[in-house]
Order: C-alpha cells, then structure tokens, then sequence
C-alpha cells in the first residue's frame, strides 16, 4: 500500500546529525527530568552529549595505554585508576572520585629507599655529572690558590705599611 504522500523517510536521529555516538535524545530526557532548569535549550543536549564523549574518548585512550603498558589487552578499574591519576587535567577534575579495584598509585618518598638505592637513582639520573664534578673542583682548587697568594700579598702590603 502507498502512502499518500509518497514513501516514509527514514528516521536520522539527532546524534547522527551531530556526528556523535552518544544519545542526544537521551541526555536531553535526563536534563528535562532531572530539573536542572525550567527550561532546556535545544543546543544543550548536543553539547552535552559531545562532552561528554569527548571526555569518555580521553579516558579510554588513557586507559588503553595503561593496559597494553602492563601487557594486558583488557581494560580494568586499575588501568583505568592509573590514566586518570597520571594524567593532570583528568586528576584534577575527578580529584575526589575513588575508583573501585583501582588501587593506588605507586610512589615511594625518596627519603624511605636505602641510601644504595638512592646513590644508584642519582648516579642513574646524572651519569655525565662526575666529569662535570672534577673540572669544576679543579676550578675551584685554581681560584683558591689564587685567593690565598692575593690575602698573602695584601697581608705583605699592610705589614710593610705599619712599619
């Protein structure tokens, strides 16, 4: 049977139209129910919904990065704990979020590592510093001698003036 005015289109839902993968029809729903205002612009859930994906991208790419840093090729709640901690703008923002099964992240206070331990992470981090070390000793040595005949000199010049 044909309709009258000709076949029906095919729905394109607002997300499409968007070009994004969440619900803008949903969150529009959840803003009117949830009573965040009187009224809800037409824009808003758009936006919404592009934030939100944004952010859900930036994670997931994180987290994906955790996982395949341990040599895993699932996401859990630790790789998950793992990007938002070590990334600035995401700590900062989900400051006060505990991640369930996220643990903690690994940090020991330099001043608790046995003092081998901490001579190997200075030497490790400042290998070239030794050759540094022993031309600016030298210099140091050079500028003193320097200093003691010049006090010398100085002591001869006042003592010979007193006299």
């Amino acid at each position: 049977m044909a309709r009258k005015g000709g076949e029906r289109k095919k729905a394109v839902t607002r997300s499409t139209k968007a070009g994004l993968q969440f619900p803008v029809g949903r969150i529009g729903r959840f803003l009117k129910k949830g009573r965040y205002a009187q009224r809800v612009g037409s824009g808003a859930p758009v936006y919404l919904a592009a934030v939100l994906e944004y952010l859900a991208a930036e994670v997931l790419e994180l987290a994906g990065n955790a996982a395949k840093d341990n040599k895993k090729t699932r996401i859990v709640p630790r790789h998950l704990l793992l990007a938002i901690r070590n990334d600035q703008e995401l700590g900062k923002l989900l400051a006060g979020v505990t991640i369930a099964h996220g643990g903690v992240l690994p940090n020991i206070n330099p001043v608790l590592l046995p003092k081998k331990a901490l001579e190997k992470a200075e030497k490790e981090s400042h290998p070239k510093k030794k050759a540094a070390d022993k031309k600016t000793a030298a210099a140091d040595k050079k500028t003193a001698a320097a200093d003691k005949k010049k006090a010398a000199a100085d002591a001869e010049e006042e003592a010979a003036a007193d006299e």
